[in-house]
């Protein structure tokens, strides 16, 4: 199947244009879920069986691998089921925003392929989060947990931004397994100062207490985590920890996307917008590092940026993190990608004598 995408799937994709592109598989994988036996047949070409060493119990969920699709792909929970379907032990989908919105100008979506990289200025574009609940309400018996990353619009100042995190907690607790305050965004005008100072903890305590009160509405606590940016120096990321830490939510996802531009070869690299893929790789391992240091280890971490084999993700695990993230692995890879990432993560356990994955975690701090 590998060969399937690399000669046919990957060169069709790769003539259009990123977004087109984007869409077609989004849309698709949401229409072939539709078909009878389709799923089945999704699993069977491309899903991942659960083993012992590699499922993980964190927040009280059951991850079946630990490798996830990060947010971005399925912004607007279209494709769960087919998502679902292709080896991944969660997802996000998201970031939703309260209200609908178009996002940035086109063109905003830009390969770099010399990179293996992408860089994006989509702005949250999203059909709101009344929308979203309406697609996952109709999303039954699903096989991976879903984790809801939420954002603010960008016509909301930042002094009210912790309403719009509120409302989308509101509106979509009942359908996430989990949820993920996206502050560190670089295509939000100011979205990235949420990350520092009073706004953060103003944003945090709103969040917070409104998962409170849906837990008490609904009878289930849900896990909240934060997703922080990797372009921070040392003294702002230990504040950020601190202030996470403090806060009560559940975990951090290191990293979003980064403004860094730093050793890049392809033209595109003169865009804005964040940068995911390769070159991300060792700042999102060096901040898994730092903040599972800085925590001792007591505050779990999901670690996102630049997997693209085996090793790249358990030197995040190893760094730190309990779960990992794809993204732009998915683009450039193809759905093979889980299996090659699930086999090669089991061999290496098996290299260091390790009989699950959790005894991993963190390795190098020991």
């Amino acid at each position: 199947m590998d060969v399937l995408y690399r000669n046919i799937g990957k060169p069709i994709f790769f003539k259009m244009d990123p977004e087109k592109a984007h869409h077609l598989v989004v849309d698709g994988l949401a229409r072939a879920a539709l078909l009878p036996g389709a799923e089945q047949a999704m699993r069977g070409m491309y899903g991942v069986s659960e083993t012992p060493d590699l499922a993980v119990d964190l927040f009280g969920i059951h991850f079946p691998t630990p490798v996830g699709l990060a947010a971005g792909l399925d912004k607007n929970a279209k494709a769960v089921k087919g998502f679902s379907s292709i080896g991944f032990g969660f997802m996000e989908v998201g970031t939703v925003t309260p209200k609908g919105q178009a996002g940035n100008e086109l063109p905003r979506l830009f390969r770099l392929p010399e990179d293996e990289a992408l860089i994006n200025r989509m702005g949250f574009n999203n059909d709101g989060s009344a929308a979203m609940a309406a697609r996952l309400s109709r999303v039954k018996n699903r096989r991976i947990p879903v984790a809801v990353n939420i954002g603010k619009n960008k016509v909301t100042p930042n002094e009210e931004a912790h309403r719009d995190y509120e409302t989308c907690i509101r509106e979509l607790f009942p359908y996430g397994d989990f949820f993920v305050v996206n502050i560190s965004s670089p295509n939000t005008p100011d979205l990235r100062s949420l990350q520092h100072g009073s706004e953060l903890s103003l944003l945090l305590d709103t969040v917070m207490k409104e998962m409170g009160r849906q837990a008490d509405t609904h009878g289930i606590a849900k896990p909240v985590l934060v997703k922080i940016a990797p372009d921070v120096n040392d003294e702002e990321l230990e504040f950020m920890v601190d202030t996470i830490s403090s806060s009560g939510v559940s975990g951090i996802i290191a990293t979003n996307t980064t403004l860094s531009r730093a050793g890049l070869k392809h033209d595109n690299a003169k865009e804005t917008g964040g940068l995911s893929g390769r070159p991300l790789k060792e700042r999102s391992t060096e901040i898994v590092s730092r903040i599972y240091r800085q925590t001792g280890g007591k505050l779990p971490i999901i670690g996102s940026g630049g997997i693209f084999t085996a090793e790249d993700a358990y030197n995040k695990i190893t760094a730190g993190a309990s779960l990992v993230e794809i993204y732009t692995a998915l683009i450039y890879e193809g759905p093979e990608v889980n299996r090659r990432l699930h086999a090669g993560l089991r061999k290496l356990l098996k290299r260091d004598g390790y009989q699950h994955i959790s005894e991993a975690v963190g390795a190098d701090h020991r």
